[in-house]
């Protein structure tokens, strides 16, 4: 049986709204058995991407430090099976050392190297918070170089009903003017995909739709929190990618209620969220699969633990 991660798709929360809940800081970070490969990617993008992935604006570097200090806290406490504190920087399992010190590379990208979470300072200004520093490997369809620099109401100009002067655009920046650094917040995001790749800064209105059954896509789950950074009083913003074949449903537990669920929250985006998921050619066949196969889950219950061999997921 499958476990997922994160299945924020299970009718738990509704789309294209904050859904933000209490973080304990003792699950700040959450790396697995996938965190060499994360870092060989961000390693690997930092060569060929450079400028794509990691924007600051001068002044910022104590924050990075910042951050970088608290991960280095955090991480070697938290889990000593993956990290250890060396002199001079931290080894990672699997992975190449991350150092402390001054090595010439920008605190936030070797904090980033430590994770697999993307990482992303806001700073405080006369028209509100704004995206003052990142490291952002994997991106979910959208471009740093169009966000930095730009306050919460223009990064989120092109989201359904997170525009600016919307009821989520005014909550959101209560919200970050409210954030202490005794109090952080998460929450979860989710979109489909038509491959696994990490690294898809390209928006989804800019791709084209691959000529693929649903049967391919892929679930990409944003797993992101806030934390105000009690030295710079800056709010740091980590955004963690997971990636789990479509097929995987048949196999998790609740299978069925699981596929009923996502159907549901695709069927009830309106058209404008709809197509910024860029799901409006595809959502169709993908809801009369989900449906389809969670009948049959349910006609072959009890005894099946995945999909049947005439699954259209198969």
């Amino acid at each position: 049986m499958t476990s997922l991660a994160y299945t924020p798709y299970d009718g738990s929360a509704t789309p294209f709204t904050i859904g933000l809940s209490q973080l304990d800081l003792a699950d700040w970070i959450e790396p697995d058995a996938g965190l060499a490969g994360y870092l060989a990617q961000k390693r690997q993008l930092l060569q060929t991407h450079r400028t794509d992935i990691f924007r600051a604006e001068p002044g910022t570097e104590a924050a990075q430090q910042e951050v970088l200090a608290l991960l280095a806290e955090y991480l070697p406490e938290r889990y000593p099976q993956l990290y250890a504190r060396e002199a001079g920087g931290i080894d990672v399992a699997g992975a190449s050392p991350v150092a402390l010190q001054d090595d010439g590379m920008p605190p936030l990208v070797r904090a980033g190297l430590l994770v697999q979470d993307d990482l992303v300072i806001m700073r405080r200004g006369e028209n509100g918070w704004r995206v003052a520093a990142a490291f952002v490997a994997f991106p979910s369809s959208w471009s740093l170089d169009e966000k930095f620099g730009r306050v919460m109401d223009e990064v989120h100009a092109d989201v359904p009903d997170f525009e600016g002067g919307s009821r989520n655009a005014d909550l959101i920046n209560r919200m970050f003017d409210r954030l202490q650094p005794d109090r952080s917040v998460k929450r979860l995001n989710w979109s489909i995909n038509w491959n696994d790749a990490l690294f898809t800064p390209k928006p989804k209105s800019e791709r084209k739709v691959p000529d693929l059954p649903p049967a391919a896509s892929y679930l990409r789950v944003e797993r992101q929190t806030l934390r105000k950074l009690p030295a710079s009083g800056d709010i740091l913003f980590t955004i963690r990618i997971y990636l789990d074949p479509i097929a995987a449903l048949g196999t998790a537990a609740h299978a069925g209620k699981l596929m009923q669920a996502l159907a549901d929250q695709l069927e009830a985006l309106t058209p404008a969220q709809a197509a910024y998921k860029g799901m409006l050619a595809k959502r169709g066949p993908m809801i009369a699969m989900l449906r389809a196969d969670a009948a049959q889950l349910a006609v072959s219950a009890p005894t099946a633990t995945g999909l049947s061999s005439s699954s259209s997921l198969l």
